[in-house]
C-alpha cells in the first residue's frame, strides 16, 4: 500500500469516516437528553468557541473572536463561503484565482495557505467548500500559532460541521435563482439507540453562471455518527466527500494598470475549457472526561485532494486590444494525516486557579504538482474589442506532462499554554510552542531523453513559539488585554528552482477591550495590532526559465512586512429572533526591508489585495409571536476599501525612472443583499435579492484573473422541516 494514502489508526479503528470537532461533549451530553441545540447567539463571550481548542471562554482570551452562527447561516442562504464571510469584520476576499477557488484574507495575510480549517483540522483551501452542511464559522483573529502551528498571523477560519443529534428530525430544501440556479439538499439526524445518534447531510448544485458559458455541477455528502460510550466517553466520527465540476474564468482583461471596460457577461476562454476538484476527508475525536476537571482529547484526520484544470487563460491582451490566448493545464494533489493529542484541566496552587491546555499534534502531507507543456502554447487569436470575430479555434489541444514535483512535509509540535487566575480581576495566559518541521522535494522530469528524477537536500527547521498575555477585568462585563506572541511559520510549496522554502518569523502585538451590556445580549470588541514578518512568502509571477507562472505551489520570499492596524466590533442578540452584526477595520500592511536590488519590492509600499478599510452591517430579524408570527426579514451591507490589484511594484533600473510600475488602483465598494421569509407549520419559504444596487467592482489575483463581482440576482429557498 502507498504509505502516503494510509489511513491514520484511529480511522482504522473505528472503520468509519469521520471528521474531528472540539469541545462537543457537552454540547452532546444535552442532546442526549433529548434537547435539540440550535445556535441562536452570534458571539456570546461567556461560552468557549471550539477554535480555541482550549475551553477558555473568549472573554478571557487576549485576542478577538468571531462567531457566525446558523441562524444567520440560515437566514442569509449563502452559496458560497464569501456569502458567510460578509458577516466578519476585516475578513474578505483578495482573488477567485479563475473561478477555481476563493482566497480569503485577513489583517493584511492570505488566509488560504496554512489558516483555513475544518472542525480543527487543516484544510486544503483549493476547493470552494459546501456551506450547506455549517453550523457556524469561527474566526480567531491574530496569532494562533501557539495552539495550530504552522499558520500565518492574520488569523484562522474554522468551518464546523453540524452534527448528530438524538432528536429525531431533518428538512428537505430546494434553492433557485437567477442563472439556472437549482440545489436541492438534505439533512437528517436522529437517534440509532440510546447510545448511538447519526447525522446525513447531502446536497446537489447545477447551475450557470452570469459570464457567458461559465456553469458548475457538484454534489456533496457529510455523514457523521456519535457514539455516547459511557458518561466519560465520546467519540464522533464524521466524514464528507466533494465532486464539482466547474469552468476556469479568468474574468476580464487589463491592458497596462487599467481594467478594460467590456461587458460583464463576455467570456474570452476557450468553450471547452473545463475543471474538476474532489476532495474527501475522515476524521474522528474520542474524549474522555478523566474527572470533573480534567479531560483527554485525541483526534485523527485524513484528506485527500485533488483539483485539475484544462482551457485558456491570462487574458492580457496588447494596447490595441490583440490577444493570443495562452493555454494552460494544471494538476495538483494533496493528501494529509494528522493527529493531535491534548489534555485540559483545572486545578489551583494555593488561592491562584490554573486552566491548563497542553499536547502534541503530527502532520504528513504528501503534495505533487504538475507540469503541462502545450506545442502550440495558443488557441485562438483576435481582438478583445471584437470579440465576435474573434479566432475560436480547432480541435482541443493536448498538453505534455514534462515534470512532477513531489513535496513531503513532516510537522510535529508539542505545546502548553495556562490561564492563571491571580485575582478574578487579572489574569495571565502563558504558553510555549515547539515546532519542527522537515520537508524534501523530489522532482521528476520527462523532458530528458532519459527521464531525470532529482531529489533535493531535506530543509529541517526548529523553533520555539512563546506567547504572553494579560487580561485585566474590573468587572465580570469588562475585559482589557494586552499580548505577545512570536511564531514560527513554516512555509508551504517550492521555489522556482524546486527547493523547499524557508520559514518565517513573526513578531506580534495586540491590545484591546471587550465589553459586554445586557449579560451578553450585547458585546462589543476593539483591538489593535501590530505584526512583523522577517520574510513573506508570496506566489512567483515567474518560473525558473522566465515564464509566467500559474503554480500557485511555487513561491518566492519577498522581504519583511510590516501589518497593523484597529478592529472594532459589535454583535448583538438584543431579543429574541433579532441577530445584528457590525464591524470596521483598518489595515496598513508594507514592505519595510527589501534587498533594494533589481526585481526586489519597494519599501513603504503597500502590498497588493490589502485594502486599508473595511466595514460590515448586518441584522436578520423573525417576528415570534403575533399575527405575522414566523416572518422574517434581514439586509446585510459589506464594504471593501480601496486598494492595490495586481503585482506591486518592483525596482528597476532600466525602466524610466528605476522602478517597474504596475499596481493596479482599484475602487472601493459596496454591496447590499436583502431578504424576506415565511414560515408556517413545517414550510417555510425564503427569498434574498443579492447586490440590490447591481454595483460592479472586481477581485484581482495578480494581473491576470480579473474577475467581476456578481450583479443583482434573486435566490428563492422551499424548505420542508420533518
Amino acid at each position: 500500500m502507498n504509505k502516503y494514502f494510509t489511513i491514520p489508526l484511529f480511522t482504522l479503528l473505528t472503520t468509519t469516516v469521520c471528521f474531528a470537532q472540539e469541545n462537543t461533549t457537552a454540547i452532546d451530553t444535552l442532546k442526549t437528553k433529548g434537547q435539540d441545540l440550535q445556535e441562536v447567539i452570534v458571539t456570546n463571550h461567556k461560552n468557549p468557541a471550539s477554535v480555541s481548542r482550549s475551553g477558555i471562554k473568549a472573554i478571557d482570551l487576549p485576542q478577538s473572536i468571531q462567531v457566525i452562527g446558523s441562524d444567520v447561516i440560515e437566514q442569509q442562504q449563502p452559496i458560497r463561503l464569501s456569502d458567510v464571510i460578509k458577516n466578519a469584520n476585516g475578513v474578505y476576499v483578495g482573488s477567485a484565482r479563475g473561478g477555481a477557488q476563493e482566497s480569503f484574507w485577513s489583517r493584511g495575510y492570505d488566509m488560504s495557505a496554512n489558516n483555513m480549517f475544518k472542525n480543527g483540522f487543516r484544510f486544503n483551501s483549493g476547493s470552494m467548500p459546501e456551506v450547506s452542511s455549517l453550523e457556524k464559522i469561527e474566526i480567531l483573529k491574530g496569532s494562533s500559532a501557539l495552539l495550530y502551528g504552522n499558520v500565518a498571523p492574520g488569523g484562522i477560519l474554522n468551518m464546523v460541521t453540524k452534527t448528530p443529534s438524538f432528536t429525531q428530525g431533518g428538512e428537505v430544501s430546494m434553492q433557485a435563482g437567477s442563472y439556472s440556479f437549482y440545489k436541492p439538499s438534505i439533512d437528517l439526524y436522529g437517534p440509532l439507540n440510546n447510545s448511538i445518534a447519526y447525522r446525513f447531510n447531502g446536497s446537489y448544485e447545477n447551475s450557470e453562471s452570469f459570464r457567458d458559458v461559465v456553469k458548475r455541477e457538484r454534489f456533496y455528502v457529510n455523514p457523521s455518527l456519535f457514539f455516547k460510550i459511557s458518561k466519560k466517553t465520546e467519540i464522533i466520527v464524521q466524514g464528507d466527500y466533494l465532486h464539482d465540476d466547474w469552468t476556469p474564468d479568468f474574468g476580464t482583461a487589463i491592458i497596462g494598470k487599467e481594467i478594460i471596460d467590456l461587458p460583464r457577461d463576455l467570456y474570452m476562454g476557450a468553450k471547452w475549457s473545463n475543471g474538476t476538484t474532489k476532495q474527501g476527508t475522515f476524521s474522528g475525536l474520542v474524549s474522555h472526561q478523566l474527572n470533573d476537571n480534567w479531560k483527554l482529547n485525541f483526534n485523527s484526520s485524513y484528506q485527500d485532494y485533488s483539483r485539475a484544470s484544462k482551457g485558456t487563460e491570462r487574458i492580457q491582451p496588447s494596447a490595441d486590444g490583440a490577444w493570443k490566448r495562452p493555454l494552460g493545464q494544471t494538476q495538483n494533489k494533496e493528501q494529509i494525516i494528522a493527529e493531535q493529542l491534548s489534555l485540559q484541566g483545572n486545578f489551583k496552587t494555593g488561592t491562584i486557579k490554573h486552566q491548563l491546555f497542553t499536547g502534541v499534534d503530527y502532520e504528513n502531507s504528501f503534495a505533487q504538482a504538475y507540469t503541462f507543456v502545450f506545442d502550440p502554447t495558443t488557441y485562438g487569436e483576435g481582438n478583445i474589442f471584437d470579440f465576435e470575430n474573434f479566432d475560436q479555434g480547432g480541435a482541443i489541444p493536448n498538453a505534455k506532462n514534462t515534470k512532477i514535483a513531489k513535496t513531503e512535509t513532516y510537522r510535529f509540535g508539542v505545546y502548553a499554554q495556562d490561564l492563571i487566575s491571580i485575582t478574578q480581576k487579572f489574569k495571565i495566559l502563558a504558553g510555549l510552542r515547539w515546532s519542527w518541521q522537515e520537508s524534501q522535494v523530489k522532482t521528476t522530469d520527462f523532458t530528458a531523453p532519459i527521464t531525470k528524477i532529482t531529489e533535493a537536500g531535506k530543509l529541517t527547521d526548529a523553533a520555539f513559539s512563546p506567547k504572553l498575555g494579560f487580561i485585566y477585568q474590573p468587572t465580570k462585563e469588562v475585559s482589557l488585554f494586552a499580548s505577545y506572541a512570536n511564531s514560527f511559520t513554516p512555509n508551504s510549496g517550492i521555489t522556482v528552482s524546486g527547493e523547499a522554502i524557508e520559514p518565517s518569523i513573526i513578531d506580534q502585538y495586540e491590545v484591546g477591550v471587550k465589553k459586554e451590556f445586557w449579560k451578553g445580549l450585547f458585546t462589543t470588541n476593539i483591538t489593535v495590532y501590530q505584526i512583523t514578518n522577517s520574510n513573506l512568502a508570496q506566489m512567483a509571477e515567474f518560473k525558473a526559465d522566465g515564464s509566467p507562472n500559474n503554480d500557485t505551489n511555487i513561491k518566492t520570499l519577498s522581504g519583511e512586512t510590516r501589518s497593523k492596524g484597529i478592529e472594532f466590533d459589535i454583535t448583538a442578540h438584543p431579543i429574541d429572533g433579532l441577530n445584528i452584526m457590525a464591524g470596521y477595520s483598518y489595515n496598513d500592511m508594507r514592505y519595510t526591508e527589501t534587498s533594494g536590488l533589481k526585481g526586489s519590492f519597494i519599501e513603504g509600499d503597500r502590498l497588493a489585495r490589502t485594502p486599508a478599510n473595511t466595514a460590515n452591517l448586518s441584522f436578520f430579524y423573525t417576528l415570534q409571536s403575533g399575527a405575522l408570527k414566523g416572518v422574517s426579514f434581514g439586509a446585510l451591507g459589506s464594504y471593501i476599501g480601496k486598494r492595490v490589484g495586481g503585482w506591486n511594484n518592483q525596482i528597476d533600473p532600466d525602466r524610466e525612472g528605476g522602478i517597474w510600475d504596475r499596481e493596479v488602483p482599484l475602487d472601493g465598494y459596496a454591496t447590499i443583499d436583502v431578504s424576506a421569509g415565511y414560515t408556517w407549520d413545517k414550510f417555510s419559504l425564503l427569498c434574498k435579492l443579492s447586490n440590490i444596487t447591481n454595483e460592479l467592482n472586481y477581485t484581482v489575483h495578480e494581473n491576470y484573473s480579473v474577475n467581476p463581482i456578481a450583479p443583482r440576482q434573486v435566490l428563492a429557498s422551499l424548505k420542508y422541516k420533518f
